[in-house]
Order: C-alpha cells, then structure tokens, then sequence
C-alpha cells in the first residue's frame, strides 16, 4: 500500500511514522519514569479485568439456591473486592504520578531543543518567518505533541492490554456473546479511520490559524507605539480578532466532527449491550449460562467497549499530534547554510584587516544583483564610512562580514584568511556592532552588558559603562545596574540605550567595529555625548560606519561611496569634494538647507 492510500485511509504513512520515531526519542532520558509508569499501568488494567469475574462469582453467590443466611463467601468477595480496588489505586497513582513528570520533562526538554535549533538559523531564516508563528510552535504546538508522547501512550498501552485481555476472557465466559460483538467492531474501526483522517486535517488548519493570530498579536504588542502613534487600534484589533475567529471557526468543524462522531459510537456500543442483554438473557433462561456469567460478560462488554471508545479518542489525538509534531520537525528540518568549514583555522589573534575580492551577492528571493564585483580594502586600525543613496548595498556590506550571509561570488578575507575558513562563532568574537535601533533585552542594565562576555568582573563592567558615558546615569537609578529597562529597552531614552549598547561592545573589546549611524535618532546633547562614547569605543579598532548624516563621518580615514551595488569612489571627504561626482552631489544635496537633515 502505498504513502497515499495509507492517507486516504487514515492510517499514519512512513513520513508520519519517522514522525513518531523522533516524538518518542525524547523519552529516553526518562525511561526510569516510563518504566515506573508501565509497571503501574499493567498491573492496574490487569486488576481491572479480574474485577468482572469477581463479580460474576458474587451474583452467583448470592443467587446459589439453598445459600440461606451464609454470607461468609460473600463477605470473603467484598473483602476481595476491596483489596482490588486499593491495590489498582495504588498502580494507578504510579500510573499518574510518572506519566505527569515525564510528560513535563518532555515538553521541557522538546521546547529546549526547538529553541536551541532555532538560535542556530541564519538571519534569513527570521527575515522569512514572523515571530508569533515561530513562537506558536513553542508554545501551543509543543503543548498537543505532548500528550501524545507521555499520557497517550500509557493509555494506548493501557487500552490495548484491557482490549486483548477482554476479548479473550469474554470468549471464555460465552463464545455465542462474544460472536455476536464482534459483528459491531468493523462499523467502529471503518468510522473511527474516517474520523481520525478529517480530524488531522481540521486540527492542522486549526494550529496554522492559531499561528496566525499569534503572529499578528505579537507584531502589535511589539510596535505598539507606531500603532497608538497612527490610532490604529481598533485596525489591529479587527485584524486579530478576525483572524481569532477564523481560527474559532476551524475549531467548530472540529467540534461538529466529534459531536457527530461520539453519538454515533455510543450508539453502536449500547446497542451491542442491548443485543448482549437479549441474546444473553435467553441463555440464562435455557440454563446454559448463569446470571453472574452473564453479569461478567456484560462487565467485559463494557470493559471492551470502553477500550475502542478510548481507542478511537487516542487515534484522534494520534492525528491531531502528527499535524502538530509536523510544524514543529518543519523547523527542525531547516538547516543553515552557513556552516562551519570541517577544518577551521585557529586564529590566536586578529589585527582587523578587512579585504573584499570582487564580491558579488543578491538574495535567494530577489533576482537583483545587491552588490556587484564590490573590492574594498580596510586597514587594521582605519575608520571607513560607507555612504551613498538608500538601496546602494551598504547594509548588504556590513552583514557579509560577520557572515550573516556569504557572498554568491568573491570572498572576503580578515588578516588574509577567507572567512568561510573560519569558525563562525570564531569570527564573531572578534567583532561589535552598535546598530541605529539598539536592541536591548527585557532583563536588567547588567544583563544586556554582559551579554557578549558573560564571565566580565565588575570592575570591567564599570569601566566600559564609564568609557561609553553611561556610569553616572546607571549609578542615578534606584536599583543602579540592576534596573530592569523593559523591552527593548523601553524604559530607558534613546541616548541612554546607545551608550548601554557602547559599552556592551567596549566590554566585548572587539578588533573591528561596525556602527550603523549610532547618533542619527539622537537630540544634540544626547548625540553629543554619545559621539565622545563612540570616539573613545572606535579608538584602534577598525571600524566601518554606515553613514546616513555625511556630518558625522567628515572625519573618517576614508570614505566608499556605494551605488547600485557598486563602489563608484573612493577617498577623503576633503578628496572626493574636489573630485565631484555623487559623494558631492549628496554632500550638497543634504547640506542645501543648513541643516545636515539625511536624505539617504
């Protein structure tokens, strides 16, 4: 039977099957807990099937003729009955109790890994993918996997014991019974393959919505500030709350899926207990069966019953899994493309020479050449702006260097060794950018601060705050360097985030430098004293600066002007005003008004 046929007819195909591989890998490293579980759940659906035969042996007792006033058998099946009872509930609290912490430990430890494999993808992977859907797979797709792969199969264990115990012991007690309820149990099956392949349909659909709406809440909370500035809230709550109630939708069909299919199971079983009661009775009547037979035959019945009504419970969470555990291999699946060389080089020490050898690169969903036979030499030590019109290729530049991407031709070297030699995490230790939207975490001052070098003294921290112009406004906090700044850093003002985030890369002390206009966002007195910061973090590192005010890098060793992709100058801001061309056109063009406002 081939992938296709095995989904048409509801039955888990090889793909989904290697799902299933994967999802009960994570119980390994709780097998102790599992194997404490399993001893609970065998002796517990062991000791339910003795209990209809107890009871049998109970009716009959007490129906025996000429029985008169001896109870002593039947106190001796009450007591038996009790020490049943309390010994399944003890198993059962095995049952539960390590069912619970595996089931935790599971979803604990799945959640670490997707996580840690998410941390590993290449930035095109997040440019691709919103936040909300990434996190929707943490977080509610983690939540149905987990289910499956703790509590349900204990219980498909547990059902399958009670089931095969069952059957055999209802055939046991009448052969003519158990014919005539087995003739209901093809109906079963034929619906519940039916049910189970809609079902996984419809829950699939239903955690994409949930994914949606998630990601759209989060895009909101996350710029609530652009949407209060626009009064756009009722936009996104119209957004949010449609695509909540597509998702709401969804979860109707799912639910009319199952309201139609529980009543029809409760039909076919009580219908075999009606057609068990007629036919039995019968027997009892003729005398070929005894009422406490019949009594543990409908016990069983029932016993057997609840198994398939479990059963069919399990394989609709089976699927509803499957589509889960889907999404969740999905990103597991993904793979970064920038990888680790198999024989790195070690380099002890970098001087900070950055050299660019005709690069070339364009966006694998963009069919534009970014850059374009791009040679750019930058000393150890030198200062080299990048200017030119928004679009050129500068930002293209400076994310090549740290290999956020690799070029699609050329290489670029650092001290002469192509980057693509070099351990990534190698690479980057050496190097800082400070960014014109700084990025800080929800943590504390300290926290972020430490982030490039977690095993920094105090003494460093302090320095590299008092070298970036931060100390003072640090210390002026209640809570000094264990201020919470929120997220993003939304408590603290722009100019106190860019000097937390110079004296995170003061304190990294990298060998080169890349700053994306750190002072463009900022008022004078705040640029003022964020530019001193700067001069002092870009004193004998090399440092590129993508420059979008041509006020600010007047000052730098050189200056390469980018267009379509391309370096079209080179020099001195005093040089190229002499030579002309576009880096003067800008100039004049920015400067017209007296200002110095950015055009680019």
């Amino acid at each position: 039977m081939t992938d296709r046929e095995n989904r048409r007819g509801g039955v888990p195909n090889r793909a989904e099957l290697r799902q299933l591989r994967r999802l009960l890998a994570f119980i390994r490293p709780y097998r102790r807990h599992f194997v404490l579980a399993m001893i609970g759940v065998l002796v517990a659906s062991g000791l339910g099937l003795v209990f209809p035969r107890v009871m049998g042996s109970l009716v009959d007792t007490a129906f025996q003729p000429g029985a008169g006033n001896d109870t002593a058998r039947l106190d001796a099946i009450a007591i038996l009955l009790l020490v049943i009872f309390l010994a399944q509930a003890a198993f059962n609290y095995l049952r539960i109790y390590f069912l619970a912490a595996m089931g935790e430990g599971i979803v604990a430890d799945l959640r670490s890994h997707v996580y840690s494999h998410i941390m590993t993808l290449p930035v095109k992977f997040f440019d691709s993918r919103k936040t909300g859907e990434i996190t929707s797979r943490l977080t509610s797709d983690v939540g149905v996997v987990q289910a499956t792969v703790s509590t349900s199969l204990a219980s498909a264990i547990s059902q399958a014991i009670t089931l095969i115990g069952g059957l055999v012991l209802m055939f046991v007690v009448s052969a003519t019974l158990s014919a005539a309820v087995l003739s209901f149990l093809p109906i079963t099956i034929v619906a519940a393959a039916v049910f189970g392949r809609k079902l996984r349909r419809i829950s699939r659909d239903y955690q994409d919505k949930v994914a949606e709406a998630n990601a759209s809440a989060e895009e909101a909370i996350t710029a609530n500030r652009v949407v209060k500035w626009f009064t756009a809230e009722r936009i996104e709550i119209r957004r949010y709350v449609g695509k909540v109630q597509e998702s709401y939708r969804v979860a109707l069909r799912r639910a009319r899926l199952r309201a139609l299919f529980s009543p029809f199971v409760q039909f076919v079983a009580f219908g075999t207990i009606a057609l068990v009661m007629w036919i039995g009775g019968r027997q009892v009547l003729s005398g070929s069966l005894t009422a406490g037979e019949l009594v543990t035959f409908l016990l069983y019945t029932f016993t057997v019953a609840g198994a398939i009504g479990a059963f069919t419970g399990l394989y609709g969470q089976l699927h509803e899994a499957l589509g889960a555990s889907q999404r969740i291999f999905e990103l597991l699946n993904e793979r970064s493309d920038i990888q680790d060389p198999a024989s790195p080089v070690t380099v002890d020490g970098v001087e900070g020479r950055i050299s660019l050898e005709n690069v070339g690169f364009r966006y694998s969903d963009r069919d534009v050449e970014v850059l374009q036979s791009v040679t750019l030499q930058v000393a150890p030590g030198e200062v080299v702006a990048l200017v030119g019109p928004s679009g050129a290729g500068k930002s293209t530049i400076v994310q090549l260097i740290p290999r956020f991407f690799d070029p699609t031709s050329g290489q670029i070297l650092i001290d002469g060794v192509d980057l693509r030699d070099l351990r990534v995490r190698d690479l980057r230790s050496h190097m800082a950018a400070v960014p014109q939207e700084t990025q800080l975490f929800s943590g504390t001052i300290m926290e972020n601060l430490l982030l490039g070098k977690p095993d920094a003294t105090p003494t460093e921290v302090r320095a590299a705050a008092v070298a970036a112009n931060a100390h003072d406004f640090i210390e002026s906090f209640p809570s000094g360097y264990e201020t919470i700044v929120g997220e993003r850093g939304v408590k603290l003002s722009g100019g106190q985030r860019q000097r937390v985030a110079i004296a995170r890369a003061l304190l990294n002390d990298p060998r080169i430098l890349i700053l994306d206009e750190a002072t463009s966002s900022l008022d004078s007195e705040s640029e003022a004293t964020v530019q001193e910061a700067l001069d002092r973090l870009m004193e004998g590192r090399t440092t590129l600066v993508i420059a979008h005010r041509l006020s600010t890098v007047r000052n730098a060793d050189r200056l390469a002007v980018i267009d379509g992709g391309r370096i079209v100058q080179e020099g001195n801001h005093d040089e190229l005003m002499v030579e002309g061309g576009l880096y003067s056109d800008l100039y004049h063009l920015q400067f017209r008004d007296g200002r110095g406002s950015p055009v680019m």
